[in-house]
């Protein structure tokens, strides 16, 4: 059975071929001039033939060598070329994940290094643009969307809801101190909503209306508030004790499990309803990545959602489900 072929004697080889000297192939393959001059020898003997011709300093091919050196570097350039292929294929076969920014930010990012320790050899490439995505056009495997309803789904197209969220009134202690009956919340709550200065997030599919009319409430005529452009802006303010955020649990719940912010009025219920969904063709479904990426995605949501109900359950405050419908775009 004939001996495999030595494949660092021919690498060798075709750098001094192409060099013209062994220091100066040894220079470029980072070896010692003696490896070089070892693997030469080794070839030459497996061969049985000569490969070179000494001419002072330099070496030059012989007869048998030229036809090796053809041959070798043609093989060598192939390799390297396949090589640059596949790393670039591996480029092109990076996860692309398109998520609402607040969410990338306070929710899917502090779990990112979970799925990362699963999956080490998965890359990721995640944008946090709000623009919806269009599949035709853009190189993107999978998008997290926030308020897109089940009937929106075009043909073609997967959608699943992938996390509820829960939204309540949350502010900082030294605020909550500062609105009628303080933090023993023994004033009406018409009072406190009538003082406190109401933040909400201009993209948010539950608006302070929708949530004062919802648990029966009413807002003061010319009442004072801020929108904010994003939620992670609108819990900023409510953490510097601007006044009360109208925002989601799921969001906050590291900053309410802290004791940073609070809710401000426990008797009325948080609002449920479906919010971020997962939606991609059919098509990449079958791509293992995106199949990696939604279960783990599942888990994660479904621990969140434990999390976020055990701190409203502390706090005392119930749940209402409610269906909101198709209403902003990407929060």
């Amino acid at each position: 059975m004939p001996r495999p072929p030595n494949l660092n004697a021919y690498l060798y080889f075709e750098t001094v071929a192409r060099r013209g000297t062994i220091t100066r192939a040894a220079e470029e393959l980072s070896v010692s001039p003696s490896a070089v001059s070892q693997q030469i020898k080794q070839l030459e003997q497996l061969l049985g033939v000569r490969l070179f011709r000494r001419e002072g300093r330099r070496l030059s091919l012989t007869l048998e060598g030229e036809q090796l050196f053809q041959s070798a570097s043609g093989a060598i350039r192939s390799m390297r070329t396949a090589e640059a292929s596949l790393r670039r294929t591996r480029q092109g076969h990076r996860f692309n994940l398109r998520v609402p920014p607040s969410f990338g930010v306070r929710w899917l990012g502090p779990r990112l290094h979970d799925f990362i320790a699963r999956h080490p050899d998965q890359d990721l490439a995640i944008d946090a643009a709000p623009d919806p995505t269009d599949f035709d056009r853009e190189v993107m495997d999978l998008e997290i969307r926030y308020g897109l309803g089940g009937s929106d789904f075009a043909q073609g197209y997967h959608g699943a809801v992938v996390l509820q969220d829960l939204v309540l009134p949350l502010c900082s202690p030294a605020y909550l101190d500062s609105l009628p009956g303080g933090a023993d919340g023994m004033a009406e709550p018409d009072a406190i909503v009538a003082q406190a200065l109401m933040i909400e997030s201009s993209r948010a599919l539950c608006t302070w209306d929708r949530w004062l009319g919802q648990v029966g409430l009413v807002g003061p005529m010319g009442r004072r508030g801020i929108k904010m452009d994003r939620s992670s802006m609108a819990l900023q303010l409510a953490l510097d004790g601007t006044g009360m955020a109208l925002e989601s649990l799921v969001l906050a719940a590291p900053l309410v499990a802290a004791g940073r912010l609070v809710p401000v009025l426990p008797n009325h219920p948080a609002l449920r309803f479906d919010a971020y969904w997962a939606l991609c063709p059919s098509r990449h479904l079958s791509r293992r990545a995106v199949s990696q990426f939604l279960t783990w995605l599942t888990g994660q949501a479904q621990t969140s959602t434990r999390e976020a109900e055990g701190l409203l359950n502390t706090a005392g405050v119930q749940i209402e489900d409610i269906e909101m419908g198709s209403l902003p775009g990407p929060e």
